[in-house]
């Protein structure tokens, strides 16, 4: 599980890096580039039928455009920056993953699984069906068939539990 956890945090981290640069590279400016990218189409369509000077000039106003958009400069001075951003979405993924880890197993869930077993068996469901067939050891299905007898959901009747 560590390995999944630290693979998805390495995804998580270097796509919010790489979000965060893009967003540094154009200044935060989603309009220029909504405008460039319809240049850009307005070019692709317009070589399919237009003549060599207007495609040149579209493409000296695709290029100009570009740079007003784009700064490069500014975006390789905020590498650092985003890297801690990334770090930080990484971490974050890191300590939600630890997190549901460490906390103990809800104890609704279980008895949930108890009762959706015990609907497939017809009602009925033996100690060992509840282990083989579910997710739960034989110690948590104990205490689960436990609870669910105390609340008086259960009734047992030998070796073999029945719904109340």
């Amino acid at each position: 599980m560590n390995v999944l956890k630290a693979v998805l945090s390495a995804i998580a981290g270097l796509a919010a890096a790489l979000i965060a640069y893009s967003a540094f590279f154009v200044r935060g400016d989603l309009g220029g580039v909504m405008g460039y990218l319809r240049a850009r189409g307005a070019l692709r369509r317009l070589r399919e039928d237009g003549t060599p000077e207007q495609i040149s000039a579209a493409q000296a106003q695709l290029h100009a455009l570009g740079q007003q958009v784009g700064d490069p400069a500014f975006a390789g001075q905020m590498i650092p920056l985003a890297l801690l951003v990334g770090t930080l979405v990484a971490g974050l993924v890191w300590w939600a993953f630890t997190r549901r880890q460490q906390g103990a197993p809800r104890l609704d869930i279980q008895e949930r699984m108890v009762y959706r077993l015990a609907h497939r068996l017809g009602g009925h469901f033996t100690l060992d069906d509840l282990s083989a067939r579910s997710p739960l050891t034989e110690e948590q299905a104990r205490a689960a068939t436990a609870r669910l007898l105390d609340l008086g959901r259960l009734t047992r009747d030998g070796d073999t539990f029945r719904l109340s």
